[in-house]
């Protein structure tokens, strides 16, 4: 198709084998069409095998579409064009759903706020919603996550444009991401390749600017509830898009009465039963081709919908099943800090209880920029994911508050909160909190986490949400909370002199002690979302109460 503005898009159009008409799923791809998200997706014959046009389209300046890429920028316009072309292709219905992951869910979003009648649905799976937390968690630039995602950006732009060895050296750099410059978050083989990309002006934007603004579906998200498009959103748990995931499903949730959401155990991709090192079981092997297949033929070909049904699905961790739930809860209880002020030296050491510590007490966190606290599973390890992370919570620069074993099992699901007092030495700070299960043969596995950065370090009290979760904790096993001043290489290390940790050398940065208090005076707690009947202050729930 050729866009108003002159540019031609490349598109693959795959067509049921019977004439038609058949309403059109329509997929805009930054990572070529023939890839067309397979890697987590039925390839699109399958989907054309059930009674769909499907089109696959290079975005502007990616495959072999013309134009320059710059994410977001002219998605609104550049969607719905390709939404009304995709309805008038021959043997076309005149309805178009949209589906894809991470970039590709990105794109829907902003199409839907674009003028584009024929968008009857959209099936975004984790994709951005505010593109400044795509880029940054709570004033924490995401480092590994933009400078891995940087480097396959540019060296696909270096592709296009025929220059092999530029290709060829952001190619290997994708396989060991190149830290170790003056600035970590700098990496000079982009600064040499900028000219090919938005990369560095993206490292360059601080996380206040308003440019953010101007790609976001979240400055949109009026015109797109006036739409009232039913939506499917899928999630994972250890995918870095989860909270963008769960924000955008609960802003467009009224949209429609057909507005579902599915997360399942999953990382980025693939989306299987095996993540990390646990085996989620058979139930996390989920045909999300099916889902997408049953959502479409109900509201866009007019299938009957299920008598009765919930419209979220978690996957609950700790029991291997999958739970339906009308809304999100959003039922807490608080777990109170304690320990003697050896917590970084004896994971034994540091309390979660219901009750409050009888005494203040003072634990410290020496953040070592030399050394600082490793990216452990989760988001962004290696591998990606739930892994035991013991030898982590047992370094001397992270603290471990773990509760006593239960005697019953108590159902977690919703959004953990941590409400810490914190002092500090220096002038910035960052603090990761991980929420774990632990085992009851001792293994560690994490169930959620956040990451904070604070450039003005002031005495006083600081809540940070922690991501979405679902787990069934049994008996017999136990929850942890490990705070560190670090998880490097996921986020850049904070020098602690103020400076900003995206553009100061390493040599800047000095070494930082983290105070956190606890105790009747200075309470630290967290607030643990627990499904609904559940009383976590009761003893029934814990061993030796």
């Amino acid at each position: 198709m050729t866009l108003k503005d002159g540019t031609r898009l490349d598109a693959d159009v795959y067509r049921p084998a019977a004439p038609g008409p058949y309403p059109v799923l329509l997929q805009r791809q930054a990572y070529s069409r023939r890839i067309a998200c397979s890697i987590c997706y039925a390839h699109p014959a399958w989907y054309a095998s059930h009674g769909y046009i499907v089109v696959v389209q290079d975005v502007r300046g990616r495959g072999t579409s013309e134009g320059t890429f710059r994410p977001g920028e002219t998605e609104i316009e550049d969607g719905a064009e390709s939404v009304e072309w995709a309805a008038r292709l021959d043997g076309a219905n005149g309805d178009v759903g949209m589906y894809g992951f991470s970039y590709q869910a990105y794109d829907q979003l902003l199409a839907a706020a674009g003028d584009c009648p024929s968008l009857k649905a959209l099936a975004p799976a984790m994709g951005p919603w505010n593109p400044a937390h795509w880029a940054y968690e709570n004033g924490a630039l995401q480092m590994k996550h933009m400078i891995g995602w940087g480097i396959q950006i540019t060296a696909e732009a270096a592709r296009r444009a025929g220059d092999d060895e530029a290709f060829s050296v952001l190619q290997a750099a994708g396989s060991y991401l190149p830290f170790n410059g003056p600035v970590a978050a700098m990496p000079q083989l982009l600064q040499t390749y900028r000219h090919y990309s938005h990369v560095m002006d993206w490292l360059e934007t601080p996380v206040d600017s308003p440019y953010w603004d101007r790609i976001s579906p979240v400055t949109h998200v009026d015109a797109i509830r006036a739409r009232h498009l039913p939506m499917l959103f899928v999630g994972g748990w250890f995918d870095p898009f989860l909270p963008a995931t769960v924000e955008s499903f609960r802003a467009l949730a009224t949209s429609s009465e057909d507005t579902r959401l599915i997360v399942g155990p999953w990382i980025h991709f693939p989306w299987t039963r095996k993540v990390g090192s646990v085996d989620f079981g058979p139930e996390a092997q989920r045909n999300v081709d099916i889902d997408h297949i049953r959502f479409f033929d109900r509201v866009l070909k007019g299938a009957p919908s299920e008598a009765e049904h919930q419209r979220i699905e978690l996957f609950d961790m700790g029991l291997k099943t999958w739970r339906r739930y009308q809304d999100l809860p959003n039922n807490t209880q608080a777990l109170f800090l304690g320990g003697t002020g050896r917590t970084s030296m004896d994971p034994q050491d540091g309390s979660l209880s219901p009750r409050q510590s009888p005494d203040d007490h003072v634990e410290h966190i020496v953040h070592d920029p030399w050394r600082p606290a490793p990216t452990t599973g989760g988001y962004y390890g290696v591998p990606t994911g739930p892994v035991d992370r013991r030898f982590t919570d047992e370094r001397g620069d992270v603290l471990t508050f773990t509760t006593q074993a239960l005697e019953t099992s108590i159902e977690i699901v919703g959004e953990p909160a941590v409400e810490l007092d914190v002092s500090c030495d220096r002038p910035s700070f960052d603090l990761s909190c991980i929420l774990s299960v632990v085992t009851s043969d001792d293994r560690v596995f994490q169930i959620s986490s956040g990451y904070a950065h604070y450039r003005k370090a002031r005495a006083g009290r600081y809540q940070l949400k922690l991501a979405t979760t679902c787990a069934t904790l049994k008996k017999g096993e136990r929850l942890r909370l490990s705070i560190a001043g670090a998880d490097y290489p996921a986020y850049p290390v904070n020098p602690g002199t103020g400076e900003d940790p995206v553009m100061t050398p390493k040599t800047h940065a000095v070494v930082t002690t983290i105070a956190v208090h606890h105790g009747p005076s200075r309470a630290s707690l967290l607030r643990l979302p627990v499904g609904p009947g559940s009383d976590i202050g009761s003893d029934r729930y814990w061993a030796g109460s």
